[in-house]
């Protein structure tokens, strides 16, 4: 029987890729938009190397020259060593270095009849340590979680899935972003829950629990978005969607709308699995508990996880502005001038609106659980 299940899960995550990779090669084909192939190279040494000083540089800040043969590993050059010129400059935080035997990704300039111009380094190829990295979480969590570890891997790809080839292309085809994101967090969340725990009482009080208290979350973003003159351009990645060649005229308050219940979800959907969880546990060591005791009780294992939930939203927002905030902290800016940035104030509320839709799930979820439970016990 278990086997069976986990082929059913597993066709679900296959057929569900299909599906829409094919719609996404559809659309590709449609629009006549080809991807460009990445290309990657191998750094195979550091020919030649030489620092300058520069008329209007700060004395001992310098530029750096560097001459890199790279052997390219793939495209029309395939195979080709090239020399390539590297500049690190000791201005800026972000140079590229490149030592040999690392992995690079290159941009080759070619003529209007296609032949070679010049490379360049664009960027360090990082994604392979990226999947090690992902190989890793997956096995942890089906050696450690056994066939729970097994499901959660499968709702995190259903989840992935979801948002990737679903949410974020119908938002990029100028889609509500309220109701998109409505409507996946809802999917998400009933798939994630059925899968790891089946159709039962706790798995559908998990269900209303998470979905309202998110939802409530949304809300109050939007009311005190409006009041607060919050336009979701705070940061520079909304200002360059306006800029982008699709044209297509973006609701950035429903935006932040979605980034708010998205970026709760997780927190949310824990407290009140655990909520519905405890509360059926303390149904089935004692089935005649009157149901006033199981909502307190169901109130009480809330008020435990409420406070460390909503530490971890806080302290999850906070590090995602931590830079900015040393920023302003090193200029003397006084905390009334901070939290009246809009890019700050965006962030407040981000991480005040998702501990609020937390606190919210707490009593929903114990509610429904003690509602669903007496209306069994008078049948």
């Amino acid at each position: 029987m278990k086997k069976l299940k986990i082929l059913v899960m597993i066709m679900i995550v296959i057929i569900s890729a299909n599906i829409c990779y094919g719609a996404s090669v559809e659309e590709g084909n449609h629009n006549n938009k080809p991807k460009k192939e990445m290309i990657r190279g191998k750094a195979l040494e550091i020919v030649a190397e030489e620092r300058k000083g520069i008329e209007g540089y700060t004395q001992g800040e310098t530029l750096t020259y560097q001459t890199i043969k790279v052997l390219v590993k793939n495209g029309k050059y395939k195979g080709q060593e090239l020399l390539i010129q590297n500049i690190l400059d000791d201005r800026l935080a972000y140079n590229i270095n490149v030592n040999p035997g690392d992995d690079v990704i290159l941009l080759i300039d070619e003529d209007e009849d296609g032949y070679f111009q010049a490379a360049y380094i664009s960027d360090v190829v990082r994604d392979k340590y990226l999947y090690w990295m992902i190989g890793l979480f997956i096995v942890l969590l089906v050696v450690i979680g056994g066939f729970k570890g097994l499901k959660s891997v499968i709702t995190l790809s259903l989840t992935i899935i979801a948002i990737l080839k679903i949410y974020l292309p119908l938002i990029l085809k100028g889609n509500d972003p309220i109701l998109l994101s409505i409507a996946v967090c809802i999917g998400v969340i009933t798939l994630t829950l059925i899968i790891l725990n089946g159709i039962n009482t706790k798995s559908v009080s998990a269900i209303i629990g998470t979905s309202l208290g998110v939802l409530l979350a949304g809300i109050l973003t939007l009311i005190v978005s409006k009041y607060a003159h919050l336009n979701g351009l705070s940061n520079e990645e909304a200002q360059m969607l306006t800029m982008i060649p699709q044209e297509v005229k973006f609701n950035f308050r429903g935006i932040l709308f979605s980034a708010i219940i998205l970026g709760a979800l997780g927190a949310v959907m824990d407290v009140s699995m655990s909520i519905s969880s405890a509360m059926s546990e303390i149904k089935e060591k004692k089935p005649d508990i009157h149901m006033k005791e199981l909502f307190k009780s169901g109130m009480n294992v809330g008020r435990d996880i409420m406070g460390t939930m909503s530490n971890t939203l806080i302290l999850a927002y906070t590090g995602g502005f931590l830079n900015l905030m040393l920023l302003f902290m090193a200029y003397d800016y006084t905390i009334v001038d901070v939290i009246n940035k809009e890019m700050v104030a965006t962030e407040i509320v981000r991480a005040l609106a998702g501990s609020i839709g937390l606190i919210f799930t707490i009593p929903i979820t114990a509610f429904v659980y003690t509602l669903i439970m007496g209306r069994k016990k008078q049948a």
